[in-house]
């Protein structure tokens, strides 16, 4: 099916450059596809963009593909096998495949301690941390003098509940793959800088 024609005239030229100066990087980089795995906390949302702006690598939402096996009621080990051996058919009818999946392993005790840290001023959105990234004054927006709060999610009983469910669900996945030698492990406790390096290190390889 052709692709549905875009009347250039009505974008801005600024953006035509951005778009033209994308495709010239992309052209030089290699063709792969990659997913990355990781409990809440690991920092993945912090490394996509980069990985993504930086190498023009497409995302592949396997966390949906898990969710659906799970809502369907169907033992998980098998769905997920499906799921992903869907996912592999549909990259070769396209002439590709998972390259490598990236799985930023941390301890569980490490996201414990950084997402039940977290602190947010709500109306600005400014973010805190209790030990990394502390207000001036325990529990108070640094610029207003507002109480500072803390998303519902973010207390150690639902982060228990949510990583129960993250290594129950997700295993497979890694199981999946690492038979197929494609696993590549993040140190996802380092700083974000480090773990930027670690991730390009991995993609580099």
């Amino acid at each position: 099916m052709a692709s549905p024609s875009v009347d250039l005239e009505n974008v801005p030229s600024a953006d035509l450059m951005t778009e033209l100066l994308r495709r010239m990087k992309c052209a030089t980089k290699p063709d792969k596809r990659v997913i990355l795995i990781g409990p809440p906390g690991s920092g993945k949302g912090t490394q996509s963009p980069i990985i993504k702006d930086e190498y023009c690598l497409c995302h592949l939402a396997t966390g949906d593909m898990l969710r659906a096996a799970v809502s369907a009621k169907t033992p998980l080990g098998i769905k997920a096998r499906e799921a992903m051996d869907k996912l592999d058919e549909m990259l070769a009818n396209q002439g590709t495949k998972v390259d490598m999946v990236l799985n930023f392993a941390i301890d569980d005790a490490v996201l414990e301690e950084r997402i039940t840290g977290r602190w947010i001023h709500p109306s600005s959105g400014r973010t805190y941390h209790s030990k990394f990234a502390p207000p001036k004054v325990p529990g108070v927006d640094d610029v207003t003098g507002e109480p500072l709060t803390q998303r519902k999610d973010d207390t150690a009983a639902v982060l228990k509940s949510r990583l129960e469910a993250f290594h129950r669900q997700t295993q497979p996945v890694i199981d999946y793959y690492a038979q197929k030698g494609v696993v590549k492990n993040i140190p996802a406790e380092k700083p974000p800088q480090e773990v930027t390096s670690e991730v390009q290190k991995a993609l580099s390889s």
